[in-house]
């Protein structure tokens, strides 16, 4: 299990919070739990309710949506935040395809972690907008 420190370590590395400030890292490594996953288990459901914001540490997922599997995706790739932003239905599927440890966040964390870190949610919103704007007509 990895100590605060190691936690931030990682973060610094994921795209979404790259520019953050040790500050921002350390206060999302505190809220993040570590937890291992198995091969093959789903950890998002299209047209689900979204229930965590997912960062992948080790490993490997896959991301179906709409029945199109898209590449297997690694270390530092995030899920789960459209979901939670919006309250809409999880846009997409993604399952482990190997043994797999990520951060996990809880909705009501992170949304709190939106309200009192206006810099983080401008990263999420633009995220959630690069995600989504290939599919708007």
């Amino acid at each position: 299990m990895l100590r605060k420190d190691g936690k931030v370590e990682l973060l610094k590395h994921v795209t979404l919070f790259s520019g953050c400030s040790k500050k921002e890292l350390g206060q999302i490594a505190q809220i993040a739990d570590e937890i291992d996953f198995p091969a093959g288990k789903t950890l998002i459901r299209q047209g689900s309710p979204g229930k965590q914001f997912f960062v992948v540490i080790e490993g490997t997922v896959e991301v179906e949506q709409d029945g199109k599997k898209f590449p297997p995706r690694g270390g530092s790739e995030f899920f789960g935040e459209i979901a939670l932003v919006s309250g809409w239905p999880a846009t997409a599927t993604v399952t482990t395809l190997a043994p797999t440890r990520a951060l996990v966040i809880a909705p009501r964390q992170f949304r709190a972690l939106l309200d009192q870190q206006p810099s983080i949610q401008r990263r999420v919103l633009h995220s959630f907008s690069e995600r989504l704007a290939p599919h708007v007509v």
